[in-house]
């Protein structure tokens, strides 16, 4: 399981339901190539928000073709799945120590995250509450 993060000005989860499939390319930083390299089809993902005005997880893609090389860089191809129930946002995960070692949280920079089980089932979890 994984995050992929996007600022929603270049590129929104309600964008990638139009086009129903994307490459996700853009990837420069050397650990976020490598993520993406171990990313297997048909593995979930949270679409993740990011920017100025948002810093969330608003939806669930999942992968719909492992990695490979395109125009000069490591990409993946994503699917929509669908939005959560609410968007869970940075601040949220970074006041619950349950987080504290998720590289969401410790290496904020970083645009394509690994996602524990554990962490995925919380976030799901606080996406459900009001």
């Amino acid at each position: 399981m994984w995050l992929l993060k996007t600022e929603p000005s270049d590129y929104s989860y309600e964008d990638l339901e139009n086009e129903g499939k994307a490459i996700w390319d853009g990837v420069k930083n050397h650990q976020a190539v490598n993520n993406m390299k171990k990313m297997k089809k048909g593995e979930k993902v949270f679409f993740y928000h990011t920017g100025r005005k948002h810093r969330e997880i608003v939806a669930i893609c999942e992968v719909s073709r492992e990695s490979y090389e395109y125009e000069d860089y490591t990409v993946v191809e994503v699917s929509p799945v669908g939005k959560l129930n609410r968007p869970v946002t940075l601040k949220e995960i970074k006041s619950d120590d349950f987080f504290a070692e998720w590289a969401l949280v410790r290496q904020s920079r970083l645009s394509v995250v690994p996602v524990k089980k554990e962490y995925w089932n919380k976030i799901i979890e606080m996406s459900e509450e009001e």
